[in-house]
């Protein structure tokens, strides 16, 4: 990896010595692209590959700064809601000293007293949503730098967040994304234009000047022309390069964290208020069945209100199917970009019920097929579907599967994605259904992806599990009756909500 006159390879940097982990050598890589170009005052543009730690680079290259004495005004990250939550653990877990607030919600500060705080931290993280409706709060700050994740959010140049972005004031820009920028090239114009404005010229010039003879008559010294120019300033590496496979692991786990939507969170609430009231006045087997009732009834509300019936479905009509749960919205996002990329997903869910409703709802959004193999599924179907996924090269990339139906016995593993939307408290089961895809035949790293919403039981049992791993089979046992030993006392703070887990704006 040369600087930009292609002549001299980048200062390899070390590690921050804040930064708690280690960085694989293509990271240091991207720290090190990031450092340069940021010293030039240049924005930058890392397009890695869904897996290869986009965030972990950037966390890196923030503490770089402060380690160089460079960090001398506060960054903002801009994200979309969804992730405020991953942002928030990622930091915690690999720059703990790093000083950083997630500016949401509605007890966030406001005008004047936001500008004050703003000054006390390295790192403020905010919505794309909250950008444009805090604008001037925001641009009050001097920002030595803003970074976009998931950056394809200001693909149109038009929209609201994509011009209330581009006012603000700052020494570097940073734009991080997954999928490529090429696939529409108004689309990369918007990006670089955020990263370096007016470097490729007014849209309507560079319409003229790439899109149109490119798009439209395939012309090849165009596209040269235009790669020369945006490569500098953007960094992709992907999983399929033989330098990056051999940094990665086998299989990557990654916990996602999802906020809950503000319906989630008052159903969740009064649920727990009513549930306690009945277990404290119950005893025995009935107490039991009560506490299983009240996990089950939570676990769906995590995935979605709907699955709960208890809503006026007048009400809600005026909803998105996706808006009313943030864990979709994640999904939804996250399989987006690994179909992108080609990639294959399965999607384990406990509740068929949630199987047929996901099913339907991604075959909308995404436009393309989608399986489900469920208990319900004949011997004949449940071969046909396993065929298709496997052997097809045109069939279905996303493939949903009930627990019970599909964690044992199936070998899926045209898949590299597997996505556990509702956990099963049990780290063997859920290692069980992760083998359908991870084992003998699969030829690309497999990257699981564990669904938790922050703030709810799922996030404390998840925190309980973790924290005693290597015991948690023989503790937990092979299912969750466990948790119906628990005292009042202690199952009132393991269902507690913590309100800043909502994520609507």
């Amino acid at each position: 990896m040369t600087t930009l006159t292609g002549n001299q390879p980048l200062a390899e940097i070390t590690t921050p010595s804040d930064f708690r982990g280690e960085l694989r050598p293509y990271q240091s890589r991207g720290v090190a692209w990031l450092a340069f170009l940021e010293r030039w005052g240049l924005g930058a543009c890392l397009a890695d590959d869904m897996g290869l730690g986009k965030t972990i680079q950037l966390i890196a290259f923030v503490l770089h700064l402060r380690q160089q004495g460079h960090l001398e005004q506060p960054i903002l990250l801009v994200c979309p809601t969804s992730v405020l939550g991953n942002w928030e653990r990622e930091i915690k877990k690999f720059a703990p000293t790093l000083r950083a607030i997630v500016h949401h919600g509605e007890k966030r500060s406001q005008g004047e007293v936001f500008t004050q705080d703003a000054q006390k931290y390295d790192l403020v993280i905010t919505s794309y949503t909250l950008v444009q409706r805090d604008l001037k709060a925001l641009m009050a700050v001097s920002w030595q730098g803003v970074v976009l994740d998931e950056a394809q959010n200001i693909k149109n140049a038009e929209s609201k967040q994509s011009q209330a972005v581009r006012q603000l004031e700052t020494q570097f820009r940073i734009a991080l994304t997954g999928t490529p920028v090429e696939n529409r090239l108004s689309e990369l114009w918007s990006i670089l234009d955020f990263l370096n404005p007016g470097y490729l010229g007014p849209k309507n010039f560079f319409q003229r000047r790439f899109a149109i003879p490119i798009e439209r008559y395939g012309d090849t010294t165009s596209l040269q022309t235009l790669r020369s120019l945006a490569q500098p300033f953007i960094l992709r590496r992907l999983k399929t390069d033989r330098d990056i496979i051999q940094d990665l692991p086998e299989k990557q786990e990654m916990t996602v964290f999802c906020g809950l939507s503000t319906e989630q969170a008052s159903l969740y609430q009064s649920i727990v208020d009513r549930s306690l009231q009945e277990i404290e006045a119950a005893v025995g087997i009935q107490r039991k069945g009560i506490i299983l009732a009240l996990l089950t009834k939570l676990k769906q509300l995590c995935n979605h209100p709907r699955l709960l019936k208890l809503e006026a479905e007048a009400d809600s009509a005026l909803l998105s199917f996706e808006s009313r749960s943030g864990k979709l919205q994640r999904l939804e996002e996250m399989l987006e970009e690994a179909v992108a990329e080609g990639d294959r997903a399965l999607i384990f869910t406990q509740f068929a019920e949630w199987g047929k409703l996901l099913k339907a709802h991604l075959e909308k959004q995404l436009g393309r097929e989608t399986l489900f193999l469920y208990g319900g599924s004949s011997k004949k179907q449940r071969e046909e579907m396993i065929d298709r996924f496997q052997h097809d090269p045109q069939g279905p990339r996303i493939f949903i599967l009930s627990l019970k139906a599909g964690g044992v016995g199936l070998n899926l593993t045209r898949a590299n994605h597997v996505f556990h939307f509702d956990r099963w408290w049990n780290p063997a089961v859920e290692n069980q259904a992760t083998d359908r895809v991870f084992r003998i035949g699969q030829t690309r790293n497999v990257q699981v992806h564990k669904f938790v919403c922050t703030g709810t039981l799922e996030e404390r049992i998840h925190e309980m599990i973790e924290s005693k791993k290597a015991l948690a089979e023989q503790v937990i046992g092979a299912g969750e009756n466990w948790l119906t030993e628990l005292d009042t006392d202690q199952l009132r703070n393991l269902l507690l909500l913590d309100r800043a887990a909502v994520i609507s704006d």
